[in-house]
């Protein structure tokens, strides 16, 4: 199946359903990070950071690639979870192309689509402070095996070779 997502059906059907419930592997690709909270019980909310450490502690591998440096408030969360700075099951990497916005989780869903990883692009702030964002998620083995070939040659720096950036690259992968 391959469904359309809008808006805070993101946030609900990606964010609160699905990366929770992970048990092997989450990639992530978004231009844009920020410290986005979800609800992780009826009425509490903590920073997605808080579900990343959780699942890593789960043994859980993440890996997230980000166009630019998340500012002030991410990193200062993030600095709350020794899981994600110590542990080799969470890798991050810096490609300041990258603009695909791209979730595989465990190779059996998907979603592609808008959204950074930010309360605003998630869906995830309220009615009249949240982007218009559209998407969709997958379970299509095909479609979720070519997502994941493009994620691991991004992620890999396979692009890094021929970028024609590389002199404003902060960090090259390759």
């Amino acid at each position: 199946m391959t469904e359309l997502v809008l808006n805070e059906e993101i946030y609900r059907r990606v964010i609160l359903e699905r990366v929770p419930a992970t048990e092997k592997f989450l990639w992530i690709a978004t231009a844009d990070i920020k410290d986005l909270h979800m609800e992780v019980r009826r009425g509490k909310f903590d920073s997605i950071l808080a579900v990343f450490a959780d699942l890593v502690r789960d043994g859980v591998e993440i890996r997230l690639i980000h166009a630019k440096e998340p500012g002030k408030p991410f990193r200062e969360d993030f600095d709350r979870f020794p899981e994600l700075i110590h542990s080799d099951r969470f890798e991050r990497v810096l490609c300041p192309r990258n603009h695909t916005k791209l979730i595989v989780i465990d190779g059996l869903f998907a979603f592609v689509g808008s959204a950074n990883l930010t309360g605003a692009g998630m869906g995830a702030k309220g009615p009249t402070r949240r982007n218009f964002e559209a998407g969709f998620v997958t379970d299509e083995k095909e479609v979720i095996r070519e997502l994941m070939r493009f994620f691991d040659d991004l992620y890999l720096g396979e692009f890094c070779v021929k970028c024609g950036r590389r002199a404003e690259c902060p960090d090259p992968i390759r």
